[in-house]
């Protein structure tokens, strides 16, 4: 945990320590420099909403400068830090169709994929989060394959992937409970199908088994009479 989090601010730091011509100087207050240096000193010390403000002027007042796409950036991710990820995503996304050959994408697309992951919910409620996280990490992955992002990624894939099995699986056994022997074998073929190798694989196929059984059992039944 202590490394994901490392790398999620890794880049951001980055860029801005790439600055240094900005510190240890005196800069004029109206320039985008000093924009600049304003938000980054705010977002190191936690005042994201100051950063946000110091960015975005610094777009506004000085569209053409080279600064604009690292404070898009920033913007971006100040906002992940203060957990609006719903903002967050949106400033990603809006960096991505921008900047579609930027050399910080890979940093981005994995942001994408963490606002997502973020909001995941517990196994017995709602996966939505978790499939977008896994697609954005999957796009990730196939776009960037040798990106250290990536390697990343590709633990968290592996994550979702549990987590939608589990939920799955979690649904099939209510049904199973329930009697809906039809539904709930529906949900563990998919496991089957599409999670494997996940350490669910055991328990799937022996109620899947028990699952098929009861259905004859029904069917057997539904002859006689």
């Amino acid at each position: 945990m202590r490394l994901r989090n490392l790398c999620i601010s890794f880049l951001f730091v980055f860029i801005l320590s790439g600055c240094a011509f900005l510190r240890g100087r005196e800069v004029p207050k109206n320039n985008p420099e000093a924009l600049y240096k304003q938000g980054y000193e705010d977002y190191q010390k936690g005042r994201y909403e100051k950063a946000i403000a110091s960015f975005q002027r610094l777009k506004e007042e000085y569209p053409l400068s080279e600064l604009v796409v690292t404070a898009e950036l920033g913007i971006a991710d100040a906002n992940f830090s203060m957990k609006e990820y719903g903002y967050a995503e949106i400033a990603y996304n809006d960096f991505i169709n921008l900047h579609p050959t930027n050399e910080n994408l890979p940093y981005v697309m994995y942001q994408m994929g963490m606002c997502h992951y973020k909001q995941m919910l517990s196994i017995d409620r709602d996966q939505t989060e978790t499939i977008k996280a896994l697609k954005e990490f999957e796009k990730l992955v196939v776009r960037f394959p040798t990106s250290k992002f990536s390697f990343l990624a590709e633990k968290l894939i592996r994550e979702c992937k549990s987590r939608i099995a589990e939920h799955e699986y979690y649904v099939g056994e209510l049904y199973f409970k329930m009697k809906q022997y039809k539904a709930a074998l529906r949900r563990f073929e998919n496991i089957a199908k599409n999670y494997p190798n996940l350490g669910l694989d055991y328990k799937v196929q022996f109620i899947m088994e028990e699952t098929k059984k009861q259905l004859a059992e029904a069917a057997g039944k539904a002859k006689e009479k």
